[in-house]
């Protein structure tokens, strides 16, 4: 089975796995900002393999079957797991994190198996927001923090993945990115993990 990864979008979607798992051990560790600048290079390889599988010519169909189900998994690690986890470390377990980490969990899991049943919609648009808005807002809310009240800055963290798991699973449409989207958030993610890489290891 090994073999699959010989696909070089195959092998990127591995890569931002170990991302991930990058990302899960400092976040268990307590390194919020270190956790969520590895987290957002599993963003970028998520956007890259894609990116990549759309433009390979040839590409054998067991590839292609294998890809999906591998970035099917990559999307719920970093794209719900991984948040509901910094969720419950930035509110220290308390009762609301539970409920808003099991929310995302499961609204997760639900947009992720009905996209990979009925796909996007005829225009080519989403169905519910994509999971892979949370890091970056995740990101963009921890490097705000320092400006923030503590009671604050958990509110705001609490509030906005609540409102994110509705819009998961909500009846909206939301449009694929562009080449302008994608260097918008490859521009992001690499100066935001700069940054929170620095300020994690002070």
């Amino acid at each position: 089975m090994l073999r699959y990864l010989i696909d070089l979008a195959n092998a990127i979607t591995m890569v931002g796995l170990l991302c991930s798992s990058i990302a899960l051990y400092f976040a268990l560790a307590g390194h919020i900002e270190l956790a969520v600048g590895a987290a957002l290079w599993a963003v970028l390889a998520d956007h890259l393999d894609g990116a990549v599988a759309r433009r390979a010519r040839n590409r054998p169909p067991d590839m292609a079957k294998m890809g999906k189900s591998l970035d099917g998994f990559a999307d719920i690690i970093y794209g719900a797991v991984l948040p509901a986890i910094i969720l419950v470390q930035l509110n220290g377990a308390s009762v609301v994190s539970f409920f808003v980490a099991t929310a995302l969990l499961l609204a997760g899991a639900i947009r992720l198996s009905y996209f990979a049943n009925f796909g996007k919609s005829d225009d080519g648009r989403f169905f519910g927001v994509p999971l892979s808005y949370d890091i970056p807002l995740m990101a963009a809310l921890i490097l705000v923090q320092p400006l923030m009240p503590s009671g604050t800055f958990l509110l705001a963290v609490n509030t906005v993945f609540a409102l994110l798991c509705v819009a998961h699973v909500a009846s909206v449409r939301v449009p694929s990115p562009n080449r302008a989207m994608y260097l918008a958030i490859t521009l992001f993610a690499v100066t935001a993990s700069t940054i929170l890489v620095q300020r994690g290891m002070i």
